[in-house]
């Protein structure tokens, strides 16, 4: 008979106590303390047990990736989705996670050789069927499992033996050995774990879709993405139609690669060249505008950097900063101001980089400081203008790589 203990978990950084706190000593939060009963059962008992092997005959398989047959996907992963690896990718609700999971699994298996199974906690057979019709898949062998149980996921899957299998998501999933509810700590960290473990005994790739929080961290604290072997972020704005896809972690792969897709009515178009994207409505004339360029991961990119000054109607002027770093910003405000001789003390200053792209270069110092100036002297900058530098608190300008 299992032995059950009851534990209280912070939910905002995963901090665990014997008893109740009002405040985290670790992350100082307030009320966030949750109990959870955990059970000492031994999970992996159906998992067959390895023998130490030698790293001198270990054979590398060079063909253990696998293509989703869409480009910038596979250029965030590193050239496909490694077998036995799990993925996470989190964003926020409605961004088009599923929708790119789906369009993958389309792609992925079109060859027919294969099954992949779609294990959804957020929606039913039906209603994903309604996702599906309206992106044009009809395919035998995408298998749709409606199930939040752990036990029953991992039942069926090593029933089924899928080429890939997708969870959707890991908030709705739960254990049974754990008495607390689903897309809290102890349930995300304990069917991550397990999903892991899983995937690597039975060499299955495996997705996990995860909502991120208001404070940005996936299924609230960040326990999920230290056990995980890839982490994306599918970032976007209901504003704009594209989405962008960030590697955040990756273990086979480079990080901090990106890739660009455009949301339509027929699902997720991957955009090749972004920074034809980027500039497609940039006006001409217009100050405040200046065109630089920017790395991500291994693609250079060409965006637009806007900057507005107006006067302020307020005691203190506001400083807004969207897609830069604010802090930054007001630093080369103050270089602005001592350096150049600009008056920016009773203005407003909004700066923004076009089409929802974050951007945390020292290359972007000078654009920054040209669109400024531009706006403020009201002084169109030459569109064929291409600009890139990092600025030094004495003035001067440095080369940037």
């Amino acid at each position: 008979m299992s032995k059950t203990k009851t534990v209280y978990t912070c939910q905002a950084c995963g901090y665990t106590s014997l008893k109740w706190l009002g405040k985290c000593p670790d992350c100082a939060a307030w009320n966030t303390f949750v109990e959870e009963v955990t059970g000492r059962k031994s999970v992996n008992k159906a998992l067959s047990a390895t023998d130490p092997v030698p790293l001198s005959e270990i054979i590398l398989n060079t063909d253990n990736r696998i293509s989703t047959h869409i480009g910038e996907l596979d250029r965030v992963l590193g050239g496909g989705v490694v077998a036995g690896s799990v993925v996470l990718i989190g964003g926020d609700p409605g961004v088009g996670k599923s929708t790119l999971i789906l369009q993958a699994m389309a792609q992925l298996l079109r060859d027919g050789s294969e099954k992949c199974l779609y294990i959804s906690g957020e929606e039913s057979a039906s209603q994903l069927k309604l996702r599906a019709s309206r992106l044009g898949i009809d395919s035998d062998n995408i298998l749709v499992l409606s199930e939040t149980s752990l036990e029953m996921i991992l039942g069926v899957v090593k029933d089924v033996k899928p080429a890939v299998v997708v969870i959707d998501s890991i908030q709705t999933t739960y254990s049974e050995e754990l008495q607390s509810a689903p897309g809290t700590v102890g349930q995300v960290r304990e069917c991550s774990a397990r999903l892991m473990i899983f995937a690597k005994k039975q060499n299955i790739p495996t997705f996990i879709i995860g909502h991120v929080t208001k404070e940005g961290a996936i299924a609230g604290p960040r326990v999920l993405e230290h056990i995980v072997d890839t982490v994306l972020y599918f970032e976007g704005d209901r504003s704009h139609s594209f989405r962008i896809l960030r590697t955040v972690k990756n273990r086979f792969g480079s990080t901090n690669e990106i890739g660009v897709f455009e949301m339509t009515d027929s699902g997720l178009m991957e955009i090749e060249n972004p920074s034809e994207l980027f500039l497609r409505e940039r006006p001409a004339d217009a100050a405040g505008s200046v065109a630089t360029a920017t790395i991500e991961g291994t693609r250079p990119l060409i965006v637009e950097i806007q900057a507005l000054v107006s006067p302020t109607t307020f005691g203190v002027p506001r400083r807004t900063s969207i897609g830069v770093d604010g802090q930054r910003v007001n630093l080369l405000l103050a270089v602005l101001e001592k350096i150049g001789g600009l008056h920016l003390g009773l203005t407003d200053i909004y700066v923004n980089v076009v089409g929802g792209l974050r951007i945390a270069e020292p290359a972007t110092d000078l654009p920054i400081l040209l669109s400024i100036a531009s706006s403020l002297r009201e002084i169109p900058l030459p569109n064929d203008l291409f600009v890139f530098g990092e600025v030094g608190l004495s003035g001067e300008i440095r080369a940037v790589n």
